[in-house]
């Protein structure tokens, strides 16, 4: 840091640091390629993240869409004891029978109405929570990619410090893998 405390670095940021001010090509081109794949990685969590907010988004307003269906079918309830009870009216003697058979018939379109409304909003609800586990889907496959990244990196630090040329090459295998499984989550697989 610029003079102000001090600052503790793990073994392999300290071996990185040497190795971009060196002229050791296998310590050079790891440094590189771990460079890289953090930016990768970081990408690949952003992505994660925000995969990951949509499904909670999706998901909350299929809990909000949820309940304008139950206040719809609570409403079409109300119109349904409304017409029960005026049909109820009509077996009483000395009533106005029309008025009664108006509200009947009134009641019942109300009722067709709300009815379509209610199933409206249960078939939003559906396709919300539909998108919300493809969603959620496509979150877990970014989270799968970053952790293959995050693998790859340790194991670039490893082959930094150990010199193994084997662990580098499955440092970029598992890289590999991990944009792999990145390209599925982009394609939405």
């Amino acid at each position: 840091m610029s003079g102000h405390g001090f600052h503790v670095h793990g073994p392999h940021d300290h071996e990185l640091e040497h190795a971009a001010h060196s002229n050791d090509d296998f310590s050079s081109k790891i440094a590189v390629m771990t460079a890289i794949m953090a930016t990768v990685g970081a990408l690949i969590g952003y992505e994660g993240g925000a995969t990951q907010n949509q499904s909670a988004m999706l998901k909350n307003s299929a809990a909000i869409t949820k309940t304008d269906a139950a206040n719809s079918w609570s409403h079409y309830q109300s119109k349904s004891n409304k017409q029960n009870l005026a049909e109820l009216a009509l077996s009483i003697p000395g009533v106005d029978g029309e008025k009664y058979k108006l509200d009947i018939e009134r009641y019942k379109k109300e009722k067709e109405v709300i009815k379509k409304e209610a199933e409206a909003f249960e078939k939003q609800v559906v396709e919300l929570e539909k998108l919300s586990e493809a969603a959620l889907h496509q979150h877990h496959r970014w989270a799968q990619s970053m952790t293959a990244v995050q693998i790859a990196i340790s194991l670039a630090a490893i082959a930094l410090l150990t010199k193994k040329k084997w662990l580098e090459y499955a440092s970029y295998g598992v890289a590999t893998a991990g944009l792999g499984i990145a390209a599925l989550a982009w394609l939405h697989i």
